[in-house]
């Protein structure tokens, strides 16, 4: 089992100013994942077409990423947006840091992590204009990953050797510096998810990316955490587009759009042709 320990974010007071609105659908069974849409207060509804999820965006509206440990006992979940780590701005691998929850909490992350106290809003975008294109890493446009690990178990300690270790945790808190690249993880070993189709396949026929929006004020602590395992326990995928390309694709049904009923009364009297 690896000894490395990490310094992760710890998603804090979050949880207490949920969305009232519940997801249609949760993926995941250790966390579940969920996008919402910030701007209506509700769930997006996930679409299942041969074995993807699915889920539909309308351009400009900001969302957030609702995860819910489903477990017991602590869980990392390392957040991949467009292919881009959510925490360090890193091409996504699945050993970088990431966000840590306590049993059975559920929290909301709402933007790419500038700051320990700040991150900059998530929006669907244009695929020219998302933050992964905007740094020239356009491939991966289009989806959501959360890599989960469980805590590997630690022996109880004396009580000089658990101050001992906090103290020492302290110390590497201290020389983390709170930006978007602060991380004492190694560098990231594990290989990246196959892409669903060719790099130059998803440019052409991706329609939505996720935007780099307006800070805003969303606080987070640090934390230590020990994987059980280098492999992640869980990966949750979920891919993300525009109606019309959700319709083009078979994902979703195309609006039903019936015969105009006549109308007994139209609001004003149109002048006669001729």
């Amino acid at each position: 089992m690896p000894t490395r320990r990490h310094l992760v974010t710890l998603a804090a007071a979050l949880a207490a100013s949920l969305s009232l609105a519940s997801p249609a659908f949760a993926l995941g069974a250790l966390v579940e994942v969920s996008l919402i849409d910030r701007d209506r207060g509700a769930a997006l509804p996930d679409l299942l077409h041969q074995g993807v999820s699915w889920v539909a965006g309308r351009p400009g509206s900001r969302y957030s990423v609702r995860l819910t440990n489903r477990t017991g006992g602590r869980v990392l979940v390392v957040l991949s947006i467009d292919g881009v780590n959510a925490v360090s701005g890193e091409t996504a691998a699945t050993a970088q840091t990431g966000y840590v929850l306590a049993p059975y909490q559920s929290t909301e992350i709402t933007g790419w992590r500038k700051s320990l106290t700040e991150a900059a809003a998530f929006y669907f975008s244009t695929l020219p204009d998302s933050y992964a294109a905007r740094t020239d890493r356009p491939d991966n446009v289009g989806v959501v990953g959360a890599a989960v690990f469980v805590e590997r178990a630690r022996e109880p300690i004396s009580g000089w050797r658990q101050r001992e270790e906090s103290l020492a945790d302290a110390g590497a808190a201290r020389r983390a510096a709170p930006s978007a690249n602060a991380s004492a993880n190694a560098p990231a070993t594990a290989p990246a998810a196959p892409a669903m189709k060719s790099a130059e396949a998803a440019r052409d026929e991706q329609r939505l990316g996720t935007g780099h929006g307006e800070r805003e004020y969303m606080p987070t602590t640090q934390t230590r955490f020990d994987r059980a395992s280098e492999r992640p326990n869980e990966v949750v995928r979920l891919r993300y587009d525009s109606e019309d390309r959700l319709v083009a694709l078979g994902v979703m049904k195309p609006p039903r759009r019936g015969p105009h009923p006549p109308d007994p009364f139209p609001q004003f009297v149109p002048d006669p042709r001729g």
